[in-house]
């Protein structure tokens, strides 16, 4: 478990546990760092996998009854109402994260190598595998590097 929170790690988690809307500025600005280091370390805990989505908790009874189906489809409307109403996990400092290496698939013990493009993070446990999966996937980071380059200039 290589992987520790630290208090702005927790402190953003918490902040987007209670209210997933706020922007990133409205963030820092609660927990007094800066708009820069909460998208980073969002992104950082998006990277990780420790945060799959920020999603919308839709209260179906809200919702005409009849209207339902029609607005969200039938599919959906089951999902939601499947879905746990509360599901809280406590996020303290220090908190240790298990991480899979990206390549093999194996759990990463002690540091993990990571390899860094455009604004994602791929973590692996050696050496051999992070160069590996570079040469696998060389085409695809260098699209992605590209795009991200890009959107930087616009």
């Amino acid at each position: 478990m290589p992987i520790e929170l630290d208090d702005t790690d927790v402190a953003v988690l918490k902040s987007l546990m209670d209210d997933g809307r706020k922007s990133f500025r409205a963030i820092s600005r609660e927990i007094k760092v800066s708009t820069p280091t909460v998208k980073s370390r969002y992104e950082r805990l998006v990277n990780i996998g420790l945060t799959k989505a920020v999603e919308p908790e839709i209260d179906l009874s809200k919702v005409n009854r009849e209207k339902k189906n029609q607005f969200f489809g039938e599919q959906i409307v089951k999902r939601l109402q499947k879905q746990k109403k509360h599901f809280h996990v406590k996020v303290e400092k220090n908190m240790k994260l298990k991480i899979q290496c990206e390549y093999c698939g194996g759990l990463i013990n002690g540091k993990p190598k990571v390899l860094e493009f455009a604004n994602f993070q791929r973590f692996f446990c050696c050496v051999s595998c992070k160069n590996n999966y570079r040469e696998k996937h060389a085409g695809r980071i260098e699209s992605i590097v590209e795009q991200y380059r890009e959107a930087i200039k616009d």
